[in-house]
């Protein structure tokens, strides 16, 4: 009995478990991605215009990407804390939403509105931070698959809650609401005491390799799976009975991955986790315990090593880098160098938010990720529109397939740049500037309309905007620590609505209403709204429609081109820290 009692508590406390109990909320987490299937009966039930509408979709990306309070909170309460504020914010943004929607309270202002549904969908970002800053801290060594593996998880959100919704088959369309607002929240209570940082065994272990294998297994074939099923339910007639059953597969692929600390507890014997106990703080005292001097010396051997120290092998660069250490070592207790004293800690260490602000490096990362994943979101908020421009009919066959590349992007992002860094020890920012180039030609694909352009820049966009959301958070700890991970992941998300406010907001819709205009003059249809951002909001006619490639050509060459400069930048980051990961991850190596 006190065996099972041992292996019982060893479960608990298993990190693996933490893992897969995120994997779970952050797969009702991407609550941002159902707008556009919540948006058509709030605009039905509200008799709002599209202008009207795209206000709340502003909002509702201003709820996905200020994250702000969920980091500092983080850092206060306890993460099943925060995760409680957020499942609340949830419950009550998009609970009163659907009261209105439904009849059961006064219709708001459209004001009022875009602040439910900013504290309806800030609620994830709270999700978002608990989870990958409690397993970010348990699996520090394999920062890259982690990232990767819960970014993506949230990226297909969407499409697992709308498949359950399918299953439910509710007659009324509101009903959809009413489960964003209940079933997220009643998932999160319900797993949040597990997540957590868990201490005593963080080091890599020999079955990390195969573990994460398994998962990215579980993940290539639950893509694969909702992409089959989404496509057959889209383009055949299919029984109620037969969505049942694809549901009920949904969830078992979902549960599967629970097998890895199931096994891991209650195969392997509890002394061994005792013993990893006992071991792990050994090295973390022992770093812990380095004086200042020490730290100090250290950050005196990166000012005085000659350049070409970089340029070696790995084996002989640390060996030179250590007879220096040592030389400045003996020097300073002799009196003959003076050692400067720290303003600040240095890059592989943590930092406040407030000391990341004042470093070049974060502000390359934000840039960066301006432009390139906020060119991604240009294309995912507008695919309706750019696939009726190029004449399709079914527009939510690109929905569905960006989604699941967006969830391959950011799941396979996690994974590559893990082999640059671990194998290579190169800096993880070479993923993203790759990433970007591919976004730059996607963005082409769709500039030009060629047949068939529409599956290719989905897909190559799609993976490219994932992959963002797998690299940064990994890179941005690597250099500013785990510490204030929180509050930096967060600050760095702002990116996001900024980028999309300035292509999508600005540029897209500007150029779409011009081009639009002028089709209207010359098939003399008089134009019903100038284009300005603000004019409108209380209109009731729609915008003209645009038609041809002409629509987004001029939208797609200019954030094709940021996607360049997003990739140069990434390339001077790149250039900037190389050092320190080679200080961080070549070291393993040798």
């Amino acid at each position: 009995m006190g065996k099972l009692k041992e292996r019982i508590q060893a479960f608990v406390n298993n990190r693996w478990l933490v893992f897969v109990a995120a994997i779970w909320i952050q797969s009702c987490a991407g609550i941002g991605y159902l707008f556009g299937s919540l948006s058509p009966v709030i605009k039905r039930s509200l008799n709002y215009n599209q202008r009207q509408l795209s206000k709340l979709g502003v909002a509702k990306d201003l709820g996905d990407s200020v994250g702000f309070l969920a980091g500092s909170l983080s850092e206060i309460l306890p993460l099943w804390g925060a995760l409680l504020v957020g499942a609340l914010q949830n419950f009550i943004g998009y609970g009163w939403v659907w009261l209105i929607v439904t009849g059961r309270a006064p219709v708001l202002p459209l004001w009022a509105m875009c602040i439910l549904i900013f504290v309806g969908n800030n609620g994830e970002t709270y999700f978002n931070t608990a989870a990958l800053v409690s397993c970010v801290q348990n699996f520090p060594k394999s920062r890259g698959p982690v990232v990767g593996i819960l970014k993506g998880f949230a990226g297909l959100s969407g499409a697992i809650l709308t498949q359950i919704y399918t299953m439910i088959n509710f007659p009324d369309q509101a009903a959809l609401i009413f489960m964003v607002a209940v079933g997220p929240a009643m998932v999160v209570v319900a797993l949040m005491f597990i997540i957590r940082p868990v201490g005593g065994h963080r080091q890599v272990r020999p079955s990390d390799g195969l573990s994460f294998t398994f998962i990215y297994s579980v993940c290539l074939l639950l893509a694969a799976y909702l992409m089959g099923v989404m496509l057959l339910e889209d383009l055949v007639d299919v029984s109620h009975t037969l969505i049942i059953i694809f549901t009920v597969i949904l969830f078992l692929l979902l549960v599967v991955p629970v097998v890895i600390p199931v096994k891991l507890s209650f195969s392997d014997e509890p002394k061994d986790l005792a013993v990893e106990e006992v071991l792990l703080p050994k090295p973390e005292q022992q770093e812990a315990g380095k004086s200042e001097q020490d730290e100090v010396i250290f950050s005196e051997v990166e000012d005085e090593k000659p350049k070409e120290v970089d340029l070696l092998p790995a084996s002989e660069r640390h060996k030179r880098i250590a007879q220096l250490q040592a030389k400045l070592c003996q020097a300073a207790a002799e009196g003959a160098v003076r050692v400067k004293r720290r303003r600040g800690p240095h890059r592989g260490e943590d930092f406040t938010l407030m000391q990341a602000l004042i470093k070049a490096d974060l502000w390359l990362i934000f840039f960066s990720l301006l432009l390139g994943s906020g060119s991604g979101l240009t294309v995912i908020d507008n695919l309706g529109q750019m696939s009726q421009s190029l004449g399709y009919d079914n527009t939510h066959i690109f929905v569905s397939m960006i989604s699941i590349w967006n969830f391959l992007g950011r799941v396979g992002g996690g994974y590559f740049s893990e082999i640059i860094v671990r194998d290579y020890a190169y800096p993880r920012p070479i993923a993203m500037a790759v990433s970007q180039l591919v976004m730059a030609v996607g963005h082409v694909f769709f500039a030009m309309g060629w047949p068939g352009a529409m599956y290719i820049g989905t897909l190559l966009i799609g993976l490219g905007y994932g992959a963002h959301w797998a690299i940064v958070p990994a890179a941005a700890s690597e250099l500013f620590g785990l510490k204030k991970f929180g509050a930096l992941y967060n600050f760095l998300t702002l990116a996001n609505p900024a980028g999309s406010l300035i292509f999508s907001g600005v540029i897209a819709s500007s150029i779409y209403d011009r081009e639009a205009e002028k089709q209207a003059h010359q098939h003399h249809i008089p134009p019903q709204i100038s284009g300005s951002i603000f004019s409108g909001m209380f209109a009731v006619d729609e915008p003209l429609k645009c038609e041809g490639s002409i629509c987004f050509f001029l939208t797609s060459m200019i954030m094709s081109g940021f996607c360049i400069i997003a990739g140069v930048l990434s390339l001077i980051l790149v250039y900037r820290t190389k050092t320190v990961y080679s200080n961080i991850y070549g070291k393993s190596r040798t």
